[in-house]
């Protein structure tokens, strides 16, 4: 035998580590000299564990040795089993090896019996198969009376015998006798056909059906939702599926009742696009879609099982239905007023209480939830045709309105007055009445619709100022033709002023928003084009007044003391009368350039080169009248209200002080403070001036002509030239001999 440290090495190890460890814990308990006092107890404590732990031992290994010994004679009790069952199968085995023949004849027998049990149950089905065609017959009669439940009892009688049989033949995979079968069965076809078509008519009358006779709408239901469980048991069964299944007849159902609520006679008649028709179809459909849909609320949903969610799909179908409707009428070519029915219809009716809102509906309607029943896109767009139409409209509106005005220009009667004396006429009150009506009733659809309806009235306003405009022009031709047509010229340019002026005060006034707005710069560049061109026709009319006076200046009748200027005053009262009767601004723009245009024209004839003064005697005439007839005029316009800072005459006495210098040595310190206050006065406008003197030789004259090249003077930011416009005639050249010297 092996040593027992070869044999169990793992042990001498343990005890090797065991003696080390019960080794340190000695040197560490007593290795003070009074610990050993403790030792006894130690030791006692010791031996008392060691036995603790070899009882334990002993025990677990006593309890291991009995489990081991039970499993042996578990396994040598099963091992006599086995042997037992061996000899039995053999014995089995040799028993059933003689009985193969008997076998056979069981087999002939099971077919026997099989094949009796089928002949059993044809002679059974028999009398239902003789009698087929009988209750074919009678199921036509009960349909043609109307008895759908019973004819649907005795039509599922038939299927399920055609269809046990056909069943049976699939079985034992006979398909060849299928066709027969289906042949004799054919009336089934008809039958059902017959029975379908009663109930798609039914559903088709359902919604007069629940409120004069609910019963037959009820059976058609009933016989709907026996077909579904029979079509539901089959394909859940998969296994045969009989001719003609599934049938689907839920499905039909709302198929026919979507049909019919679209094909409703409303949805789809001719409609009248018209303003009034339309009107009148869209107030019928807003009255019959909610009173069906109350029927199917308070009396379809009754008859119908909770799961077909009646309501919800009539609801949906309506939707879908009027908005299909309205969007064949959108493709018609509508008028404003159809346009505008539709969008109010679509936008505001169609939600509101007195439709998909009415109390009668809610909770189970909620119209919101199926999504707008016009595109936001469609929206958009009928908005800009609605805008379209409008703007036709008032464009015929304006220019019939302004045809109306230019026909009362040529009238013999003055133009009315406001209460202040102002003259005016009804075009203002018409053209904004026209616009601001027409954004307030945009107003009433969307905001968005508002809006694009003001930017259009903007536009169509800046268009008319300017057919107005042209009116003037056309109205100023007429009258250089003939100046007594108009009769009331004058007045009636001055009504326009005052018409342009009340339409720039209410231009702000048609802004959506309360608050006050400025007026587009495009609009005010209109609105300001108008005013120049009534002021400019005015100030053209005050020329043709002055200008045969003009003519008589400067000349020696003048000089001896004429009423030329004075006439000139009257002219320019009677003007400025005139031009009173129109509001502030414009009223003192007019006086400023009817007194800027009197300085130009009075400079102008002193410019025409009608007289030169012949002496020193006949200059102090002219600088005396000069001095009278700029103070006259001067005095006159301070006297209508233009302040002297306003007024242009101080040029015509700063020409006098040139023409009455007495030593023309000084001229050209004279003439250099003149053009450095009137910078656009030219060589020519200087050479008139002392052409008009008389007393300027050559020499002089070229020497202040060459000081006006040497001080050039430009023109100050913001100044009002009065030169510049006047023209000054060139001198007449001497006649000459063909072959002689010029005189």
């Amino acid at each position: 035998a092996s040593p027992p440290d070869e044999e169990w090495p793992e042990a001498e190890k343990a005890e090797k580590l065991a003696r080390g460890a019960a080794l340190k814990w000695a040197s560490g308990v007593f290795y003070r000299p009074e610990k050993l006092e403790a030792l006894g107890q130690y030791r006692s404590r010791e031996t008392k564990r060691n036995n603790s732990i070899q009882a334990r031992l002993k025990s677990t290994v006593q309890s291991y040795l009995e489990g081991v010994s039970a499993g042996l004679e578990q396994l040598r009790a099963a091992a006599e089993e086995v042997q037992s069952v061996r000899r039995e199968l053999g014995a089995a085995r040799w028993a059933l090896g003689g009985s193969a023949e008997r076998l056979q004849d069981l087999q002939r027998m099971r077919a026997l019996m099989a094949e009796h049990v089928q002949l059993a149950s044809v002679v059974k089905v028999l009398p239902q198969l003789f009698s087929v065609h009988e209750v074919f017959s009678h199921t036509l009669e009960l349909l043609h009376d109307q008895h759908l439940l019973e004819a649907h009892a005795e039509l599922m009688m038939l299927e399920q015998l055609r269809d046990d049989v056909l069943f049976q033949l699939h079985l034992r995979g006979l398909s060849s006798a299928q066709a027969t079968v289906l042949s004799y069965f054919r009336g089934l076809q008809e039958l059902n056909e017959s029975l379908a078509k009663q109930l798609w008519g039914i559903v088709g009358r359902s919604l007069q059906l629940v409120r004069e006779d609910p019963v037959l709408f009820v059976s058609a239901v009933r016989i709907i939702e026996r077909e579904e469980k029979i079509d539901d048991a089959l394909l859940l069964d998969a296994t045969f599926l009989p001719p003609g299944r599934p049938k689907g007849w839920r499905q039909k159902f709302y198929h026919v009742l979507q049909e019919t609520i679209t094909g409703s006679r409303l949805l789809t008649a001719r409609v009248d696009t018209t303003g009034p028709g339309l009107s009148r179809h869209l107030a019928a459909l807003q009255r019959d879609v909610v009173t069906e849909l109350l029927v199917v609320k308070d009396l379809m949903v009754q008859c119908v099982p909770a799961h077909y969610n009646i309501l919800s799909i009539c609801t949906a179908t309506y939707h879908q239905a009027l908005s299909s409707h309205l969007q064949d009428i959108l493709q018609e070519d509508l008028d404003k007023q159809a346009l505008f029915l539709l969008l109010e219809w679509v936008l505001h009716v169609y939600q509101s209480p007195e439709m998909m809102g009415h109390p009668g509906l809610l909770p189970e309607v909620d119209v919101s939830a199926l999504g707008p029943l016009i595109s936001h896109d469609l929206v958009d767009q009928m908005e800009r045709k609605y805008v379209v139409k409008v703007k036709a409209s008032v464009l015929e509106w304006m220019q019939r309105t302004l045809e109306v005005e230019f026909k009362e220009w040529f009238r013999e009667e003055e133009p009315e007055t406001d209460h202040q004396g102002f003259f005016q006429s009804a075009l203002p009150v018409i053209v904004m009445q026209m616009l601001s009506e027409n954004i307030r009733v945009a107003s009433l659809i969307t905001a968005s619709l508002q809006q694009k309806v003001y930017g259009m009235a903007l536009e169509e306003l800046e268009a008319f100022l300017g057919r107005l405009r042209e009116a003037l022009v056309q109205c100023g031709k007429e009258h250089q033709k003939e100046r007594a047509v108009p009769t009331h010229y004058v007045p009636y340019l001055l009504a326009t002023l005052n018409n342009s002026l009340a339409l720039s005060s209410s231009v702000s006034s048609l802004h959506p928003d309360t608050a006050p707005r400025e007026v587009p710069a495009s609009l005010q560049a209109a609105l300001d084009r108008t005013q120049r061109k009534a002021c400019q026709l005015l100030l053209e009319e005050l020329l043709l007044d002055l200008q045969p006076l003009c003519v008589q200046l400067p000349s020696r009748k003048w000089l001896s003391g004429s009423q030329l200027v004075s006439n000139m005053c009257e002219v320019i009262d009677k003007y400025a009368k005139d031009f009173s009767r129109v509001r502030k601004p414009i009223s003192m723009l007019l006086l400023t350039e009817s007194e800027r245009l009197v300085t130009s024209q009075y400079v102008r004839a002193l410019m025409q080169r009608r007289m030169v003064c012949r002496g020193q005697e006949e200059r102090g005439q002219l600088c005396r009248r000069l001095l009278q007839d700029a103070t006259q005029l001067r005095e006159l316009f301070q006297g209508l209200g233009l302040d002297r800072s306003q007024q242009s005459l101080e040029a015509v006495f700063a020409l006098r002080e040139l023409i009455c210098l007495k030593d023309p040595a000084l001229l050209s310190l004279e003439v250099l403070g003149f053009i450095t206050k009137y910078p656009d006065v030219s060589d020519e406008h200087v050479s008139t001036l002392l052409d008009l003197r008389g007393d300027v030789s050559k020499e002089l004259r070229h020497m202040v002509l060459e000081m006006m090249a040497q001080h050039p003077q430009a023109p100050p930011e913001g100044y009002q030239s009065i030169f510049s416009t006047i023209l000054v005639p060139a001198p007449e050249l001497p006649f000459c001999l063909r072959k002689g010297k010029c005189a």
